[in-house]
């Protein structure tokens, strides 16, 4: 887009005239869209993957959130759009947009060993999350907005029975999964192998008889944890695989917990221990 970037703040009229205005024919670009106000900044911040196009819906205000995608947006080559709300509608499907969306390649998923790189890059033991079958996006989308809340240096999923990095779960994540490494695995039981093979010990969250409540163990250690889906929970092989089993303690009518909302937890607790042992070094 033509005009200069100046480094003070920009109004609505100077953003007007670098916004195009939505051409006749327009068809739904062929890569993946991302919607949503902050997931779609939060994709721009990050710098990861090759944008094509900001879409906004027309009539919108662009101040705060949507003109610091612009910026970020033209800065990175992309065309800015001002298009018809329905248009956006259409396009996804009904989703959620809050009027905006940005056309992107896919998602890059990583390697275990570069996520281990990353651990020993900031000179800390590494954490990872594993995800065993966890098939629900909002649930995907919750844990990686965690895990990245809690300092995980990567995350795991299978690449078969298992939901993806979607849109649909970028917006659950809130736009933290552009800042996380995740990794798609075939085999979730030889991944774990072979980061017990390179250090890390391996906690299941899994109610099982043999179980250990979770504050009892010490996991301030290079970690793995392991979090399974509802209805399945682990798997036979990766339960077998795991160093400890370890369950929330219930005394409610209810006996289990959402998935995200008990990896949240012990993610949360795992973090605490992380933070009281660096302040006692220090």
């Amino acid at each position: 887009m033509a005009g200069s970037q100046g480094g003070g703040p920009r109004g609505r009229s100077s953003d007007a005239g670098r916004i195009r205005r939505d051409q006749p024919g327009l068809t739904k670009p062929r890569q993946e869209l991302v919607y949503g106000r902050q997931p779609v900044r939060e994709l721009l911040r990050a710098r990861r993957r090759k944008v094509h196009a900001l879409y906004l819906a027309q009539g919108m205000q662009t101040t705060g959130v949507l003109q610091e995608s612009i910026r970020l947006a033209e800065e990175a080559g992309a065309a800015v759009e001002s298009i018809e709300r329905d248009r956006l509608d259409a396009w996804l499907a009904g989703a959620n947009h809050q009027g905006v969306a940005l056309a992107v390649d896919p998602y890059l998923y990583a390697s275990v060993d570069m996520v281990l790189a990353r651990a020993r890059q900031r000179q800390e033991d590494p954490l990872l999350l594993l995800l065993d079958r966890v098939q629900d996006p909002q649930n995907l989308g919750t844990l990686l907005r965690t895990a990245d809340a809690c300092g995980v240096h990567g995350v795991v999923i299978p690449r078969h029975r298992s939901a993806g990095v979607t849109p649909a779960v970028v917006s659950a994540s809130a736009g933290a999964v552009e800042h996380l490494l995740v990794c798609e695995e075939t085999n979730l039981v030889a991944t774990l192998k072979h980061l017990k093979a390179e250090g890390l010990w391996i906690a299941g969250l899994e109610a099982h008889p043999s179980a250990q409540p979770y504050d009892t163990v010490d996991l301030r250690g290079p970690l793995g944890i392991v979090v399974g889906s509802e209805g399945f929970g682990l798997g036979r092989l990766v339960t077998e695989t795991c160093d400890w089993l370890l369950e929330l303690p219930m005394v409610g009518h209810i006996d289990s917990l959402n998935a995200a909302v008990a990896g949240s937890i012990l993610l949360f607790h795992v973090m605490r221990l992380r933070v009281t042992a660096t302040k006692g070094d220090a």
